[in-house]
């Protein structure tokens, strides 16, 4: 099956928009939008591909989903359609996090509620599509599907933000030991716009600034300790998304920059968006200083994400390019399908499945999905709709 030529920022930045706009239920859901959307739909990456990045990001300290979403803008687009995807993915929920912020406290509690019961609904539908769609092309033996059923095992059982790294390394050594008749489509791989000469400076700029930013913070205060308070959670979380929570008040809210209240109430507004939830860093840093505090935050806390897999991605792929790689890679696959199925049933089904009604509203968004391939803003209508039906 062929994959589109190479394409431009402007195609990458109206897709990853889309994405931004319709992307519900947080970082595991947006791994299932993003394959629909650039595997199966518009075929910008293979299966293997989609994999093997989305297996380096869950690696890496950082957002998962918006690290995956500005490695495949690069992959298709170079910098230009990083950034694109970045912009494109990030800026929906940013601006909504300003609405909510004003409008929310006038929502009566109960139908906000309902409004975010029906979005979790979303988010069981879409990550149960990912789940099915990557079982059958990653997992296609026993050996594979067993890692990816002890990969879910060992989540469910000690679910913490380093067992997914544990579990995506056990993934690697199973695979290189056990994968034997594993090979890895290396002339399918799209281009990177750098090498690994660029990779090691990207990542000495990463250290550089995790070692320099607090002594300039300590000097200076101000604008670049609000800098370095989401520089330090961006660069030092693993799980991303709420696993960030945790740093963020403890940077801001013991040191007196925000109250308790207001911190809760942007975690709040976050949960009703889409899009990623590090752009909860718009809302606090606009609390702080503005819009310049908004923007400056925004930028701190994707940032050494952002360097990082860009370090990796072409040290990665001359990693790749060795014969024991492939065995690797496709036990790092099957551990990915074992972390997703974990995440299906927790947090996404136990967060989101209350009745025996909202396990039917499920199943109806898997088949329009599944079987009608309809688009993502028809499945979130239909789940929240039928939520406010039957409250």
């Amino acid at each position: 099956m062929e994959r589109s030529a190479r394409g431009s920022a402007r195609e990458v930045f109206a897709t990853f928009l889309r994405l931004g706009l319709t992307s519900f239920g947080g970082p595991i859901a947006h791994l299932g939008y993003f394959r629909r959307e650039l595997v199966e739909r518009r075929r910008w990456v293979s299966e293997a591909q989609f994999a093997e990045v989305l297996g380096l990001c869950q690696f890496l300290p950082g957002p998962a989903s918006s690290q995956l979403g500005f490695s495949l803008g690069l992959m298709r687009a170079g910098w230009l359609g990083a950034f694109a995807a970045f912009v494109g993915f990030t800026l929906p929920s940013a601006l909504l996090l300003y609405a909510f912020a004003r409008v929310l406290p006038m929502v009566p509690a109960a139908i906000g509620a309902t409004l975010v019961h029906g979005l979790k609904l979303v988010a069981v539908a879409v990550v149960a599509h990912g789940v099915v769609g990557m079982a059958r092309q990653l997992c296609p033996d026993a050996i594979r599907a067993s890692i990816a059923a002890l990969a879910a095992f060992a989540l469910l059982a000690f679910g913490t933000a380093w067992m997914q790294v544990l579990v995506v390394i056990a993934g690697g050594l199973a695979g290189l030991v056990l994968c034997r008749a594993a090979r890895a489509p290396r002339a399918e791989a799209p281009p990177l716009p750098h090498g690994r000469r660029a990779g090691f400076a990207l990542l000495a700029a990463y250290a550089l600034l995790l070692a320099l930013l607090p002594l300039a913070a300590a000097a200076f205060d101000g604008a670049i300790g609000l800098a370095w308070a989401f520089y330090r959670a961006g660069a030092l979380v693993f799980g991303g998304g709420h696993v960030v929570l945790p740093l963020l008040q403890q940077a801001l809210v013991d040191p007196g920059w925000l109250t308790r209240d207001e911190f809760l109430a942007g975690y709040g507004a976050a949960q009703a968006v889409p899009g990623p939830m590090f752009t909860l860093a718009a809302y606090l840093g606009a609390r702080i200083a503005g819009g310049a505090g908004a923007a400056l935050a925004l930028g701190a806390i994707f940032l050494p994400g952002f360097l990082l897999v860009s370090a990796a991605l072409p040290l990665w792929r001359s990693l790749a390019a060795h014969p024991a790689a492939a065995r690797a890679v496709a036990g790092v696959n099957a551990a990915v399908v074992g972390l997703l199925a974990a995440a299906l049933y927790d947090p996404v089904w136990v967060s989101a499945i209350r009745s025996p009604f909202d396990v039917g509203i499920a199943i109806i968004g898997f088949t329009l999905l599944a079987a009608w391939r309809a688009p993502a803003l028809a499945v979130v209508a239909w789940c929240v709709a039928a939520s406010f039906a039957v409250t």
